[in-house]
Formats: structure tokens, sequence, C-alpha cells
């Protein structure tokens, strides 16, 4: 294995992600007067739903402006909510400070070019499966799920499973 996986997930205390592409399958649909649409993955959110319960900080920063997103993080109760984002590595730098969170304990997943910065700054660097190329090989680990199809759930479930809390987690949803 390129990396330790294993060590450099046992840190992670924050997991943020890009929108297009990882929390959705990268289409877009737009409507007349400025309806925007998205669909978004019932098990992505089950996996969010999951790291919070873990005690991990949640969080989104993305290029675009989206009332659908908007609504998606809060039905989530995301904790850090960064939209129309030219500078990507400063929503990080602000997360990072405002939660005293270290570069190693961060997690992010992306998709393409606009993530690269990001990547290259947190200890678990992520690329769904339908990541470009230049992403995938800067990542420490590449998931088998595509953006928008359960690459999030894939990733919290793979964090909690290295971190040796998973059963834990599941054994909370059994007492209902």
């Amino acid at each position: 294995m390129k990396y330790d996986l294993r060590s450099r997930a046992r840190k992670i205390r924050m997991l943020l992600f890009d929108v297009d592409g990882v929390m959705t399958d990268g289409g877009i649909i737009l409507g007349g007067n400025g309806l925007e649409l998205k669909k978004f993955s019932a098990q992505d959110g089950m996996g969010i739903t999951l790291a919070k319960q873990a005690g991990m900080l949640v969080g989104i920063i993305t290029g675009r402006q989206s009332l659908a997103v908007t609504q998606r993080a809060q039905e989530l109760a995301i904790d850090e909510v960064f939209q129309g984002s030219n500078n990507k590595i400063e929503a990080l730098t602000q997360s990072r400070q405002k939660y005293n969170v270290a570069a190693e304990e961060v997690a992010y997943i992306g998709d393409d070019l606009g993530d690269l910065a990001v990547m290259s700054r947190v200890g678990l660097a992520i690329a769904v499966a339908n990541a470009v190329a230049e992403v995938k090989e800067r990542a420490h680990y590449v998931t088998e799920r595509h953006g928008g199809d359960g690459a999030i759930r894939e990733v919290v479930d793979m964090i909690l499973e290295l971190k040796g809390i998973k059963e834990e987690i599941i054994a909370s949803f059994l007492e209902g």
C-alpha cells in the first residue's frame, strides 16, 4: 500500500468534501428563474449522520452557490458550509482554526482540479471513483463508488472501520 491508510484514518476528526461530483453525480439541472436541481444519495446522508454520531465535524466546500445545497446541509446538520468559495484553501483554513483541528486530522473528498489544493493540505485526501485522473493520482484513497452514489458513505464506513468504532456506531441503531 502506497500510504498507511489506517494511521491516517485514525487521526480524522473533520470530514470535508466538494458537492458537484462528490455529493452529487456532477450533473446540474438548471430551470427557469434560477431554479437549480441536484440529486443527493440517501446513503451518503446516512454516512454523514454516522460521521457526526462518531464525533466528527462535517463540512462542505463548493465553488457553486445553490439553495439545494443549503437545504441538504440543514437537513443533515452539517457543521460548516462554504458555497461560492473561489478559494477552497481559505475555507479549509477557517474550518481548521474555528475547531482547532490539525491538518492531519482532516479528510477531504474531491473529484476535480479545483480540489487539488485542499487535498494537498490534509491528512487524508480522497478521490471519488469518477474523479479526473489528476485527482486520483494524488489521492491517498480512491473510492469504488461514484460521487452521488454512496462515495461519502463508503469513506465514512472506511474511516469508522479503521478507527475500530464502526460496530459501536451501528449498535446504537440497533437500540433504536
